[in-house]
C-alpha cells in the first residue's frame, strides 16, 4: 500500500502543473491574439490563393465533346447508370495536386436558335480517353469540340438552381418516356437567332468527398435527433397539462383514448422518450455512397432584345419543375418587393461569371444528388423527344434560291413559314392520301417552282386539267420558250395535237435501243414474257426491228416524212407485198428470219401482236398521235434542253395504260441513254406522275427501275397515289426505299400504315394522320443528306405562293407557245396524215427497191446522220 500513497501526491502535482501550463498558455494566446489572428489569416489566404491558382491551372486544361444522338436513340436505365458512373470517374480525374473544386465535369445544354438543344461534355483533359466512348453505343456519336465562344449580347440574366428539401430527400423519379428533357426543349424551342437569343443550362458534377460526406451525414443525423427530442418534449408538455388548459386541449383529451382509461390527479406520468431513428431512413440518398455526387446547376439566358432573356429564364425554371418531389430544384436568392437579391446582382454576379467561365464547382450545402435522380440530364435528347424544327434544319422557300416549296409549318413561336428543300436533294417523292385533299396541288406548286428555277420537267396528268390551274403562273417569256403540250384529251378536228412516232430515227438513235424500248414497253403493258408468250415477243421484236431499219433508210435518203410507225406492223405481218418491200431493205442476217422462219409461223401467233395495235388505232386521237412520221415529242431532247412538258393521256383504260406504259418506258430509255454525256452536263429533269395507280398498272417494274437507276443520270420522279397497297409490291418497295420526300394526307388506317411504318422513330400514329383536316399532310424530307420529320404541314396552293407571278392575260400566249414547241397541228390534219402513212411508206420502199444505193449516196447518208 505504501507505493500507492507515494504515487498519489506525484499525480496530483503533475495534474496541477498541466493545469497551470494550460492557464499560462491561454493567457499567452489572449495576450498575443492579434498577431496569431494575422498569421492564421495569412496562412488561410495563402492556402486559398494556392488553391485558386492550382484550380485555375487545372481548369485551363479541359477537353470538350459534343454528344449527337441518332433518331433511334432510346437508352435504358442501366445505360444511363453506367454513363453517370463514367462521368463521375471522369470528373475526379486529374493530377494529384488538383484541388477538389477543380475536379468537376460539366454537362452543358445549349440552345441559340440555330439548333434545338445541343449536349456537350466539358471535363479535365486527363478524361479524354475515358469520354471518347459512351455506354450508349453507336446511337450516340461523340464528337471532339472546341470551347464555346459567344458574341456579346445586350441583356443577360443568371440563376443558380439548388436542391431544396429535407436532407437526404430525393428529387422526383422522372420516367424516360416521355423524355425528361422535353420541358426544357419546349422552353427554348422559340429562340430567335436573329435577336441574339441564347439559353444555357450547365450541370456541374463533382465526386463526393469522404470527409464532406461524413460531415454532412453527421449534421443530418444530429438534426434528426434534435427534431426527435423537440417532438418528445412537445408530447411531454401535452401530457402534463391539467384541467385548467384551454378548451381545445380539453377537447383533445376527451378524444384521446388514453384518457378514457383514466388517470388520477397527481399520478406520475412517464415522459415520452425520443423516437428511435433508422439511419438509412434519415439519411435517405446520403446513406449509400455509389452514384452520389455534389451538383451545382447554373442557368444563363441572353438576348439583344430587352425582356426576352428574363422570360426565357422563367420558362427554364418552370421546365425544371419536372424534377420536383420531396426535394426540388429552385432558384437561389430572395426578393424584397420589386428587388431581386441573387446571382444576377452585385456582388454575386462576379462570382457567378467566374464559376461559369472556369467550370469551378462550389455547390450549396444541400447540393447532394444521386445520379438516378439526374438520369434525365445524363443523356442527350432521345427518340421520345419532340424536337422543334429550326430554320437551320430546313430552309424557308424563297424564289430564285433553287428551292422547292413543300408546305406551311407553324413553329413554336407561332410563326408560319413555307418549308422548302433543295432541288438537288429532292430526288424521288411519293404522296399518298385521299382524293381531293391536296396531293396534285402540292405537286403543281413543285412543278411551277422548278420551272421558274430553270429546271426541266414533265407532268403526266391523266385528267388533263392541271395545266389550266398552272398556266397563269407559267406564262412568262423564259418558260414559254421551253414549254410543250401534248394533250390527248382533244376531240374537235380543229384542236391542236402533237405527235410521237415511236420508231422515229431522225435524231440518230441507235436502232437496237429504239427496238428494245418499244418492244419492252409493249411487253410490259401486255404482260408478255418468254415463258408465256415467246412467239409474240419474237414477232414484235422482228417487226419493230424491220421498221426501224426502214426508217433509218428513209432518214438516210432525207425523206423522214416517209418513215413507218407502229401501225405499219399490221401490213408488215399480213400483207405479203408490203412485207416483201420492207424485207428488201434489211441486211442478209435479218432478212433470213423473214424468209425462212416467218412463213412457218401459225396464223394464230399474229393476233397476239396485232390486237393491241388495233385497239390503239381504234382511237382516232391515239392514231393521230402515234401515226405521224416525224415526232414532236422527244423526252431525251426535253431532258437535255430543260424543257417543260405537259402530257395529258386520254384516260385510264386498258388502251390508255398501254399508252402510259410507252411514255414511262421511254422516260427510262431516255434517262439511260444519257450515259453518253459527262455527269456534269446531265441537266436534272423531274417527271411528275399523277394517278400513280393507273400508271403503275401499265408499267410494272418500270417505276422501280427509274428510282433505282436514273438518279446518276439526272432523272427525278414524283408520284401521287390514293392507295399505296394498290401499287405493285416492286414499285411500292422501290419508291419507299428511295424516296427523298414521303407524305400522306388523311385516309384509311390500313392505307396510312404503309407510310407511318416508314417513320419508326416518330411518335406519329396512323390515327394522328387519319384525323388530319383537308389540305394538311404529314411529311418527311431530306435536307443536306439528313432526314427531317415527319412534320405536320399545310399543303401550299398556287395562288398563295405564286400569286404575284400570275399573268392571266398571257395564258393564251402560253398555250400557243406550248403547241408551237410541240409541233402541234389540227387533229383533222394529223388523222389524215396517219391514215395516209402506209401509202407513203410503201411508195418509199418501192422507190428504194428500184433505185440501188451508190457510194456517193452512202457518203451523203453518213453526213446526214
Amino acid at each position: 500500500m505504501e507505493p500507492h500513497h507515494l504515487a498519489a501526491p506525484g499525480v496530483l502535482r503533475a495534474g496541477a502543473e498541466l493545469i497551470a501550463f494550460l492557464v499560462a498558455f491561454a493567457h499567452w494566446v489572449v495576450a498575443n491574439s492579434w498577431w496569431l489572428v494575422l498569421v492564421a489569416a495569412a496562412t488561410w489566404a495563402g492556402w486559398e490563393a494556392l488553391q485558386r491558382r492550382l484550380a485555375a491551372a487545372a481548369l485551363s486544361r479541359r477537353t470538350y465533346f459534343e454528344l449527337v444522338p441518332t433518331g433511334e436513340f432510346d437508352p435504358n436505365p442501366e445505360q444511363i447508370w453506367r454513363q453517370g458512373m463514367q462521368l463521375i470517374r471522369a470528373a475526379g480525374s486529374g493530377s494529384w495536386w488538383t484541388p477538389r473544386r477543380a475536379r468537376a465535369l460539366r454537362l452543358r445544354l445549349r440552345a441559340d436558335g440555330s439548333r434545338p438543344l445541343s449536349y456537350r461534355l466539358e471535363a479535365p483533359a486527363s478524361a479524354y480517353a475515358l469520354l471518347t466512348q459512351t455506354p450508349y453505343g453507336d446511337r450516340v456519336q461523340v464528337k471532339p469540340a472546341s470551347p464555346v465562344a459567344d458574341k456579346h449580347r445586350e441583356h443577360t440574366v443568371r440563376a443558380v438552381l439548388a436542391l431544396h428539401g429535407k436532407p437526404g430527400s430525393r428529387l422526383r423519379d422522372v420516367p424516360l418516356d416521355p423524355d425528361p428533357l422535353q420541358p426544357l426543349i419546349d422552353a427554348v424551342a422559340d429562340l430567335n437567332a436573329e435577336l441574339g437569343d441564347l439559353a444555357e443550362v450547365c450541370v456541374d458534377l463533382s465526386p463526393a468527398s469522404r470527409w464532406q460526406l461524413a460531415a454532412h451525414r453527421f449534421r443530418t443525423m444530429q438534426q434528426a435527433r434534435n427534431e426527435a427530442r423537440r417532438e418528445a418534449r412537445r408530447e411531454a408538455r401535452w401530457l402534463t397539462q391539467d384541467s385548467t388548459d384551454s378548451a381545445s386541449v380539453a377537447l383533445g383529451r376527451l378524444l384521446d383514448p388514453a384518457e378514457w382509461r383514466g388517470t388520477r390527479r397527481g399520478q406520475m406520468v412517464m415522459s415520452p422518450q425520443p423516437r428511435r431513428l433508422d439511419r438509412d431512413t434519415v439519411l435517405g440518398k446520403l446513406a449509400h455512397t455509389p452514384g452520389l455526387v455534389r451538383v451545382q446547376i447554373l442557368v444563363r439566358c441572353a438576348s439583344d432584345d430587352a425582356g426576352r432573356a428574363e422570360s426565357r429564364l422563367v420558362r427554364i425554371g418552370a421546365a425544371m419543375d419536372v424534377y420536383a418531389g420531396a426535394s426540388q430544384l429552385a432558384s437561389k436568392g430572395w426578393s424584397l418587393g420589386p428587388v431581386r437579391i441573387g446571382p444576377d446582382q452585385w456582388p454575386w454576379r462576379t462570382r457567378f461569371d467566374a464559376r461559369w467561365a472556369s467550370g469551378r464547382i462550389r455547390p450549396a450545402r444541400s447540393g447532394w444528388a444521386h445520379i438516378e435522380e439526374l438520369a434525365g440530364l445524363l443523356k442527350p435528347p432521345t427518340r421520345q423527344a419532340q424536337l422543334p424544327l429550326m430554320e437551320s434544319d430546313m430552309p424557308t422557300f424563297e424564289r430564285g434560291q433553287d428551292l422547292l416549296p413543300q408546305g406551311w409549318h407553324r413553329g413554336p413561336d407561332g410563326r408560319e413559314r413555307l418549308l422548302a428543300t433543295h432541288e438537288d436533294d429532292t430526288l424521288f417523292e411519293i404522296q399518298s392520301g385521299k382524293a381531293g385533299w391536296g396531293k396534285t396541288m402540292r405537286a403543281l406548286v413543285h412543278a411551277v417552282a422548278s420551272a421558274h428555277n430553270g429546271r426541266g420537267l414533265g407532268f403526266v396528268d391523266p385528267h388533263g386539267d392541271s395545266l389550266a390551274d398552272a398556266a397563269r403562273y407559267l406564262a412568262h417569256d423564259e418558260i414559254m420558250e421551253r414549254i410543250a403540250l401534248f394533250d390527248l384529251t382533244v376531240s374537235d378536228p380543229d384542236d391542236l395535237l402533237g405527235c410521237w412516232n415511236l420508231l422515229d430515227m431522225t435524231r440518230g438513235q441507235p436502232p437496237h435501243e429504239v427496238t428494245a424500248a418499244v418492244v419492252e414497253a409493249f411487253a410490259t403493258a401486255l404482260g408478255w414474257d418468254d415463258a408465256g408468250t415467246p412467239r409474240a415477243l419474237t414477232v414484235m421484236t422482228k417487226a419493230v426491228e424491220a421498221l426501224v431499219a426502214v426508217n433509218a433508210a428513209a432518214v438516210a435518203d432525207r425523206v423522214p416524212e416517209q418513215q413507218a410507225t407502229v401501225f405499219q406492223i399490221r401490213p408488215l405481218l399480213t400483207d405479203p407485198s408490203f412485207r416483201g418491200l420492207a424485207v428488201a431493205v434489211l441486211d442478209e442476217e435479218s432478212r433470213r428470219w423473214w424468209t425462212s422462219i416467218f412463213p412457218d409461223l401459225p396464223k394464230e401467233a399474229l393476233p397476239t401482236v396485232l390486237n393491241p395495235l388495233e385497239r390503239l388505232g381504234a382511237n382516232p386521237v391515239i392514231r393521230a398521235f402515234f401515226g405521224c412520221p416525224v415526232s414532236g415529242y422527244d423526252i431525251r431532247r426535253a431532258m437535255d434542253e430543260g424543257q417543260v412538258l405537259w402530257i395529258c393521256p386520254p384516260g385510264t383504260g386498258p388502251t390508255d395504260r398501254l399508252l402510259i406504259s410507252l411514255i414511262v418506258r421511254d422516260f427510262l430509255r431516255a434517262g439511260l441513254s444519257r450515259r453518253d454525256l459527262p455527269e456534269k452536263k446531265r441537266r436534272p429533269f423531274r417527271l411528275y406522275l399523277d394517278e400513280l395507280i393507273s400508271l403503275d398498272q401499265g408499267s410494272d417494274t418500270v417505276l422501280a427501275e427509274i428510282t433505282e437507276q436514273l438518279r446518276k443520270f439526272g432523272a427525278r420522279l414524283h408520284g401521287m397515289t390514293q392507295l399505296m397497297t394498290r401499287l405493285s409490291p416492286t414499285t411500292r418497295a422501290a419508291l419507299l426505299q428511295n424516296s427523298s420526300c414521303l407524305s400522306t394526307t388523311a385516309g384509311s388506317i390500313e392505307a396510312i400504315t404503309q407510310i407511318t411504318n416508314q417513320w419508326p422513330g416518330a411518335t406519329i400514329t396512323p390515327r394522328d394522320v387519319a384525323g388530319l383536316h383537308r389540305w394538311w399532310h404529314y411529311a418527311s424530307f431530306t435536307v443536306d443528306g439528313e432526314r427531317i420529320g415527319p412534320l405536320r404541314i399545310r399543303g401550299p396552293e398556287l395562288e398563295e405562293v405564286f400569286g404575284d407571278l400570275a399573268r392571266r392575260k398571257e395564258t393564251t400566249a402560253l398555250y400557243q407557245a406550248a403547241h408551237r414547241n410541240a409541233g402541234a397541228r389540227p387533229l383533222g390534219q394529223r388523222t389524215e396524215e396517219a391514215l395516209a402513212q402506209e401509202t407513203k411508206v410503201r411508195d418509199f420502199l418501192t422507190t428504194k427497191r428500184t433505185t440501188p444505193a451508190t457510194p456517193a449516196d452512202d457518203a451523203k447518208d453518213h453526213q446526214y446522220r
